[in-house]
């Protein structure tokens, strides 16, 4: 499975910016679909993630701000931040699950989005 992301960037607080990843590959096999951040100096942390029968999770941080989503036709997963903070400046990683490879995440390269207040 090979993932491309786009559209990092650089925004204002309170800005909005859409993050999309293609994924290629075993695209049949596809089960869970996720975005992923790491901020400098601290650990990558799970953001939010979308099965294939579309149940979401999201971490508390960006509940009501973020929002994941997936289009199992085109094999993408899209990632739309309102609402954005100071706090979600970090480079931000797709990555997805297999029903072959169980919970291994294979992951795409990681698009910066910052944020300036």
């Amino acid at each position: 499975v090979q993932l491309q992301a786009s559209g990092g960037g650089l925004v204002q607080a309170g800005g909005s910016l859409r993050l999309s990843c293609a994924a290629s590959g075993s695209m049949f096999d596809i089960n869970a679909m996720g975005w992923f951040r790491q901020a400098p100096g601290k650990q990558r942390e799970l953001v939010a993630v979308i099965i294939r029968g579309g149940i979401t999770r999201d971490v508390d941080s960006v509940k009501g701000r973020f929002t994941i989503s997936r289009d199992n036709a085109k094999s993408t997963v899209y990632l739309q931040m309102n609402s954005l903070k100071p706090e979600d400046t970090a480079v931000y990683y797709c990555a997805v699950t297999t029903f072959a490879a169980g919970s291994r995440w294979y992951w795409g390269q990681g698009t910066q989005v910052t944020v300036s207040s």
